[in-house]
């Protein structure tokens, strides 16, 4: 499968290393492609990273989104839409967008706030300046790791998260989330409007990150 990940940072890397580990096209995405392959990356520069990652190209927003069949929205949240406009309406016609971005607003420091919540949402905001993409909220209530490897929590055994208008998109989403990454349980959230809920759940997470001095963990809804 053909996949457009927008972001080239350790929330893009990680998705695009899983997922071009299971064979596919990962086309990652940068406002300015030239200036990635010299910042460094975990350790390492990017342009080393990049040729042990067979399966996966650096190109422009626009090169990534057009070349997907499915588009990731793995850039840093406050500049999420600005990155979708560059990568363009007509790239994004029809297609499924995962957003794994989350709004945080660091301009006061630490821990930050949002830059949009309770009445509205960053997905909510993805899907109504494109009205004619399949918006997803799903995967950003956790780190990168887990993202892509529960069962290194708890063996797996805690609850992923999803939301957006078009049932058939989410479905598809779900599917790749079970079978490329192994999450068990998915709780469908509703609409698109679901992502508020999703994304406040981050002032929690943050608090709990610097609690238990660790960012792997995640929630399990028991009853």
């Amino acid at each position: 499968m053909r996949l457009g990940v927008l972001g080239t940072g350790r929330v893009g890397r990680t998705l695009s290393e899983a997922m071009a580990q299971r064979g596919n096209d990962v086309t990652m995405g940068a406002r300015d492609p030239s200036a990635v392959s010299g910042r460094e990356a975990d350790g390492e520069l990017f342009e080393v990273w990049l040729r042990r990652h067979d399966g996966v190209r650096v190109a422009s927003f626009a090169d990534a989104a057009a070349n997907g069949e499915m588009v990731f929205n793995a850039t840093a949240g406050a500049a999420s839409l600005d990155a979708l406009h560059a990568a363009g309406e007509q790239s994004l016609r029809g297609k499924i967008l995962v957003d794994v971005a989350n709004p945080l607003d660091l301009s006061g420091g630490v821990p930050p706030t949002l830059t949009v919540a309770n009445t509205d949402s960053l997905a909510e905001q993805i899907q109504r300046a494109f009205p004619q993409t399949r918006v997803v909220k799903a995967l950003n209530t956790v780190n990168a790791a887990v993202m892509v490897n529960p069962a290194a929590v708890g063996q797996g055994d805690h609850d992923l998260f999803v939301c957006g208008d078009d049932g058939e998109s989410k479905a598809a989403v779900k599917v790749i989330l079970r079978d490329w990454f192994g999450w068990r349980t998915i709780h469908d959230l509703g609409g698109i409007d679901g992502a508020r809920a999703m994304e406040m759940y981050l002032a929690l997470w943050i608090r709990l990150m610097r609690s238990t001095g660790s960012a792997s963990f995640n929630v399990k809804v028991v009853s």
